[in-house]
């Protein structure tokens, strides 16, 4: 049974109608644990993604909110799908190649440029585009675990928080109005979270330096190759998707809120063809070879479609819950935001957790706030609590982003030992990144 809400003016639906979204989100977080094996296979992704969704969407048709299945599927995953998918096509044709010395500075600078590029290629193309320049700089050192970890929460996470294109949590918050430029506004918190993780990284290289055996300096000072770029030609579409995104709105060209509401769909279509035409430049003129050096498959932007269609899905229920019922979860400062978002960041996908969240900022009335500038249609201090949990808390755990994976897989295919799924928290999150966050928390938030 479906109830109005009228406090909220919205749909409220029943608490069950939340539980296909809860199992998705699960089977997202367990089975990569307990079914590694079943779970590698995208067709298996598909499968859960299918007997969740489509009972799901049934219900929202039998119910009369067919209109909201359509404006979730049509104008909020297929342009978060297009645009995943020519960044992902794009700097997979951009292949950087040699090795370098391995001195704490040159490695710095590179997690540095990383985090600087996560914001414009995505966290996904930051991360593959440098990990492997990375490891084959460092491959003559004994001690690189520490690394690898650091990359992952520089580049593979923190670094992406400047534009909507740096991470699929900031892209979703695009999608619901926010401004392409206002998320530079971030850049307080960027630098400050950044900053102090590249310091604390360099210290503990050097530290780490120091403890090298002489002959792997040696062989790291003789064998050399310069730095490369094969594919640069893929930096031309990069710069068009981030004017498309940036500027092919409709708040671009019409200057009326009722202009701006009655367009926008028409101009996110827009925008997607534009990123369509992008990624097909790039497949057309781009070597088959630059890819296989890449290593290049489709398969990891396959299991991103595959996994939100069933998200995508069943996240409308949610979505409408939350919103009919936001008052009820006690959430009313921006720090319970911040840490709530956080949490449920690291252990599920932080795209569709900040969307839940902001849904539920959504539905309050913020009595508390009701001198601050409204964005998106919250609070700012709350959207703002809300982009830098889901993107910062996404490093703690290695299944709080696509990126951490993938990193800690290339790793390991270069006989570099990583920590276990809890090892990873005890040894590096829980003791590096959370004291940090905590510190942009008493910052900022």
């Amino acid at each position: 049974m479906i109830l109005l809400n009228a406090n909220a003016g919205v749909l409220a639906l029943p608490v069950w109608t939340l539980i296909p979204f809860i199992l998705m989100l699960l089977a997202i977080a367990i089975a990569p644990l307990v079914a590694n094996h079943w779970w590698e296979h995208n067709k298996n992704k598909l499968i859960v993604s299918l007997v969740l969704g489509i009972p799901t969407a049934i219900y929202l048709i039998y119910n009369g909110l067919t209109a909201n299945l359509e404006h979730q599927l049509l104008f909020d995953y297929v342009p978060f799908i297009i645009l995943l998918g020519a960044l992902f096509t794009v700097t997979g044709g951009i292949h950087l190649k040699g090795d370098i010395e391995a001195k704490p500075w040159i490695n710095t600078l590179f997690l540095g440029i990383g985090g600087v590029l996560a914001s414009f290629m995505g966290t996904t193309g930051a991360a593959m585009l440098l990990i492997r320049p990375v490891i084959n700089t460092n491959q003559q050192r004994r001690f690189k675990v520490h690394t690898i970890l650091f990359f992952i929460a520089v580049v593979a996470n923190c670094g992406g928080l400047l534009t909507p294109l740096g991470d699929p949590p900031l892209f979703l918050l695009y999608l619901r109005g926010v401004d392409f430029v206002w998320f530079m506004n971030l850049l307080p918190e960027w630098a400050l979270v950044n900053g102090l993780l590249l310091l604390i990284y360099f210290f503990c290289d050097n530290y780490y330096y120091k403890k090298e055996p002489p002959e792997n300096i040696i062989r790291d000072k003789t064998e050399i190759e310069p730095l490369k770029i094969i594919g640069g030609l893929n930096f031309v579409w990069l710069i068009g998707i981030v004017i498309a995104v940036a500027f092919i709105t409709s708040k671009t060209f019409f200057d009326t809120p009722e202009a701006i509401e009655s367009h926008g769909n028409l101009f996110k279509l827009m925008q997607s063809g534009v990123l369509v035409v992008m990624a097909l430049l790039s497949l057309i003129f781009t070597k088959k070879a630059v890819r296989r050096a890449n290593k290049f498959s489709w398969a990891p932007i396959t299991e991103v479609a595959f996994l939100f269609l069933g998200i995508f899905t069943t996240m409308v229920p949610a979505l409408l819950y939350l919103s009919a019922n936001a008052a009820s979860f006690g959430l009313n400062e921006s720090w319970h935001f911040y840490y709530a978002t956080g949490a449920l960041s690291s252990f599920l996908d932080n795209a569709p957790t900040a969307i839940s969240f902001y849904e539920l900022a959504g539905g309050l009335g913020f009595s508390n706030l009701v001198e601050s500038v409204l964005v998106g249609g919250i609070p700012e201090i709350i959207l703002k609590s809300i982009a830098v949990g889901s993107v910062f808390f996404g490093a703690m755990t290695y299944i709080g982003n696509g990126p951490n994976f993938m990193v800690k897989a290339i790793a390991e295919e270069n006989k570099i030992r990583m920590p276990s799924f809890f090892g990873y928290m005890i040894k590096f999150s829980l003791i590096v990144l959370l004291p940090v966050y905590i510190i942009v928390q008493f910052c900022f938030l």
